[in-house]
């Protein structure tokens, strides 16, 4: 009894196997016979290596004003989520392969010329706080978890290199509560 069982599971699982390798040797045929590949959408290819200096002459051209004003990049951006309620962290990251995979992605991936910098620091300002000098998170901001790590790496050696002043507020204190 149990023999025979066993014996038609594994003819089940050859014939299964048959019909698998006769789908994907006909798949591949059929791609192989079309040659067409996707034309990708200049407007989402991240391949490019942008330098430094052009991301610098960017943020001080006219079409960096024409696009943000005097507001802060990130200002704008909103992310896109099922629910009432965002989730605690953003997206691992926007850009996969080169290409943008996402429909709306984070503030840093969906301007090109955006390079996060220790160089950069008037990037690197826009998130920083200016009432406590510390790092915006990324739920505030809206950047993805890659870049979010980047911008982490950039400001603290921005910092280390002295490129960005680390503020540390002056506190009073009354003296008189703590003597006798």
């Amino acid at each position: 009894m149990a023999l025979t069982a066993n014996i038609r599971s594994l003819i089940q699982r050859i014939v299964l196997s048959d019909v698998r390798t006769c789908a994907r040797f006909y798949s591949e045929q059929a791609e192989g016979t079309a040659d067409v590949e996707k034309a990708i959408d200049p407007t989402k290819d991240r391949t490019k290596v942008i330098p430094v200096e052009t991301s610098i002459r960017y943020l001080n051209s006219k079409a960096y004003q024409q696009t943000y004003g005097e507001k802060v990049v990130w200002s704008s951006y909103r992310r896109n989520h099922k629910g009432g309620f965002a989730p605690r962290k953003t997206r691992q990251s926007c850009v996969r392969n080169g290409i943008i995979s996402t429909g709306n992605p984070c503030p840093i991936c969906r301007d090109e010329y955006l390079v996060l910098d220790h160089r950069n620091t008037k990037l690197l300002e826009q998130f920083i706080s200016k009432y406590t000098g510390q790092i915006l998170d990324a739920f505030d901001t809206g950047l993805c978890q890659k870049k979010q790590k980047e911008l982490l790496v950039a400001i603290e050696r921005a910092w280390d290199q002295g490129l960005l002043t680390y503020d540390v507020p002056f506190r009073y204190y009354d003296y008189s509560l703590y003597s006798k």
